[in-house]
């Protein structure tokens, strides 16, 4: 954090390398996420309804239960930490403040309604695949968005990017008054 804030964020190049390979890595997990979407289902209703619902025709039993809460459980911990770290990093990028909180708050809730639409197209009604789909795209796209802006915080230089204006024109220097 001492990196933000006293602006040694934008010449500490092994920090800057750190991040370059971290987003490296988390780009290739967004690959992989996507194809493994579109290995078990695509973006149509009947697709994603099918796949958890079961599938009579091709021998596919339903999502159960056990399974499920299987794959919730690893999820939730690996997307929250994720998450965590990537809008972390958004106290290094060089954008207004009053975007950064849609920006952490949509990555957030991407990711839950992506786990919880399996549950509601499970178990509550079919119509949730609608929500499945967008949530997905919605997950992917937002994770683009968080490594493109980490990305681009690294190479853009700037030393200002943890402090919003209002705290930058607080802290120029004030004349001392006499009284």
């Amino acid at each position: 954090m001492r990196f933000v804030i006293t602006g040694e964020f934008s010449r500490n190049r092994l920090l800057q390398t750190i991040i370059v390979l971290f987003v490296v890595y988390v780009a290739l997990l967004w690959v992989s996420n996507a194809l493994l979407y579109f290995h078990k289902m695509s973006l149509t209703y009947s697709s994603v309804v099918e796949y958890y619902l079961g599938s009579e025709e091709k021998f596919m039993p339903p999502g159960s239960y056990q399974g499920m809460l299987e794959i919730s459980h690893f999820h939730f911990f690996a997307m929250g930490i994720l998450l965590l770290t990537l809008t972390h990093l958004m106290l290094f990028v060089p954008l207004a403040s009053e975007y950064k909180p849609f920006l952490i708050t949509w990555s957030f809730m991407s990711a839950i309604f992506d786990e919880g639409a399996n549950w509601l197209v499970r178990f509550v009604h079919p119509l949730f695949a609608y929500l499945k789909i967008a949530s997905f795209l919605s997950l992917e796209i937002s994770l683009a968005v968080l490594m493109g802006l980490s990305l681009w915080s690294v190479f853009s230089g700037s030393q200002q990017n943890y402090r919003s204006q209002e705290q930058n024109d607080s802290a120029a220097p004030v004349e001392n008054d006499p009284e």
